[in-house]
């Protein structure tokens, strides 16, 4: 699932390591457009339903916190 999540992160802003990468949202390098289609994107990807109470800084800022994201949601 990791590894999913980079490919969507990459396909929308290709110029990041999102491997090492952990202040996505308060560095800055995703504005809220880009994370729009991410969860666009997840949605879709994941078959989950992220709520506005879900975005949140600590839930994007980077491919692990989103991946750990994804598990709880499809868990509950």
């Amino acid at each position: 699932m990791l590894e999913r999540i980079i490919e969507i992160l990459e396909e929308i802003k290709s110029d990041v390591d999102y491997t090492m990468e952990d202040q996505l949202v308060d560095g800055g390098i995703l504005d809220s457009f880009d994370i729009v289609a991410l969860v666009s994107e997840l949605k879709s990807e994941f078959d989950v339903e992220i709520g506005i109470e879900d975005l949140t800084p600590e839930n994007f800022n980077s491919a692990e916190t989103i991946c750990n994201l994804i598990e709880r949601l499809q868990g509950e």
